[in-house]
């Protein structure tokens, strides 16, 4: 049976490489994520005829316990708050890494005890399991702070105090100390250990608070990354070869993630994970000051309806109003007309990676119509009209123009240069950054206010009306 488990493990491993390679392309994405399913079903049967296994009865009412609660937040979240809800994916995978490390530790020292024998742990394992622990608890509390924060149970803004960054040293310090003499005697280090999987929840919540809401989808990459290499860890604690493949790959794709996120913000992990971006406001005197032009819904159908050419920019308030469908209407209407319609999309835009992307293809956008940033920058000034629908940070001219702000340096989509740009935005306030935005007193821009779905639905009636 064990031979028969390490050739569905392989399989499964194999499915998850091909699986993760077709979810690269927006084309393909939808099966990878069926391949990759399909993976993780060979690899829990594998461990179900595993020969470790001994009574199914708990491991088929947790499938069937996961697999209710899984249908049933993948019918009722709402997009918006897809990004709360991986972070808390990430970490339950934390968790689920830190329990299995404890658990493996918990049965070694009952059996030790109850045979009375002077036997110890390995320090091969026993290095693995204090890892596991460690970097499963730091997830698991991490995430559990970027969900608050992205849910504004506590505030976005990254929360600092005075020698923050010394104690968070001293923490790490607390923690490598104790795993050194957990790995060096961990038969008479029961205590040790509970004070480790404290430790790592702490260490979590600290690294965690001072990072800005507007750096969570950089966050929520790199504690993706943490929750597989926790399972990688633990994979190694219990010698699952299924768990340390699967573990590698949402490890390494997490980091490679988290790198081509900070790049999209012309940030270095460091300067995120450190800097407590956001905590002190930018500040309206440093704003570049105009007046603004309001419009009104009338008056932008006449320029829509004489536009060639039309780009459509989505953002985080295009997913709140849930306003993603009656878009694709409009773009539709517009089509129709005999404009050329591109959805051009920020690397960062919205709560997490790829949250634009997934927004549209639920509206059934097709995927052509999709431009990345450098794609779409190099013909914006073909542009005839410029819709930005929720966005902000990610089309702030600050970002070229002002070498104060903040977010100086970072690439951005260069709506500006196309020749008239309307703004859909409930108000004058400023993005998640927390940094006002220039782009709103540019003479070419502006300003339709009012809820997205809102605008965009009066806007089609005026198109069926002609």
């Amino acid at each position: 049976m064990k031979f028969i488990a390490e050739i569905l493990y392989l399989i499964a491993a194999l499915l998850f490489v091909v699986g993760l390679k077709k979810m690269s392309k927006p084309t393909t994405a939808r099966n990878g994520n069926f391949i990759s399913a399909f993976g993780m079903l060979l690899a829990i049967v594998g461990t179900l005829i595993h020969y470790h296994v001994i009574d199914w009865s708990y491991i088929v009412i947790g499938m069937f316990a996961g697999s209710v609660i899984g249908t049933i937040l993948a019918l009722t979240v709402k997009m918006t708050a897809m990004p709360q809800m991986v972070a808390l994916l990430n970490g339950f995978g934390g968790l689920a890494s830190l329990l299995v490390g404890f658990a493996e530790y918990n049965n070694q020292f009952i059996d030790v005890a109850k045979a009375s024998v002077a036997t110890n742990i390995d320090l091969y394992s026993s290095i693995t399991i204090f890892l596991t622990v460690l970097v499963g608890g730091v997830t698991f509390s991490g995430s559990v702070v970027a969900w608050a924060k992205l849910q504004e149970v506590i505030t976005g803004r990254p929360i600092l105090f005075r020698g923050q960054q010394f104690v968070n040293a001293i923490i790490l310090i607390f923690a490598l100390v104790g795993g050194i003499i957990f790995c060096i005697q961990p038969m008479e280090s029961y205590g040790i250990m509970l004070f480790l999987i404290f430790v790592s929840f702490i260490l979590g919540i600290t690294s965690v608070i001072p990072i800005g809401g507007a750096d969570m989808p950089v966050v929520i990459s790199l504690l993706n990354s943490y929750s597989g290499i926790a399972a990688c860890l633990a994979g190694f604690v219990i010698q699952n070869n299924a768990l340390i493949v699967t573990g590698s790959l949402v490890g390494a794709s997490g980091i490679i993630l988290t790198n081509i996120m900070c790049k999209a913000m012309n940030r270095s992990l460091t300067n995120v994970l450190f800097s407590g971006f956001g905590a002190v406001g930018y500040g309206e005197a440093s704003a570049e000051k105009g007046e603004v032009k309001p419009i009104n819904v009338e008056d932008t159908y006449a320029l829509l309806e004489a536009a060639r050419a039309v780009c459509i920019v989505p953002g985080y308030g295009l997913a709140v109003a849930q306003a993603q469908h009656v878009c694709r209407e409009l773009a539709d209407l517009l089509e129709k007309n005999g404009a050329e319609v591109y959805f051009a999309i920020h690397p960062v835009a919205g709560r997490m990676p790829g949250h634009m992307n997934v927004l549209l293809a639920e509206a059934n956008v097709s995927y052509d119509k999709l431009y990345e940033m450098d794609a779409i920058n190099p013909i914006m000034e073909r542009m005839d009209v410029t819709l930005v629908i929720g966005a902000n940070d990610v089309v702030n001219p600050a970002a070229r123009e002002d070498k104060k702000s903040p977010i100086y340096g970072m690439p951005i989509i260069n709506v500006d240069y196309s020749r008239t740009v309307i703004v859909v935005k409930r108000s004058m306030a400023t993005g998640f950054a927390g940094i006002p935005n220039p782009l709103f007193y540019k003479p070419n821009t502006r300003m339709l206010f009012g809820d997205a779905k809102h605008v965009l639905q009066e806007l089609v009636a005026e198109f069926k009306k002609t």
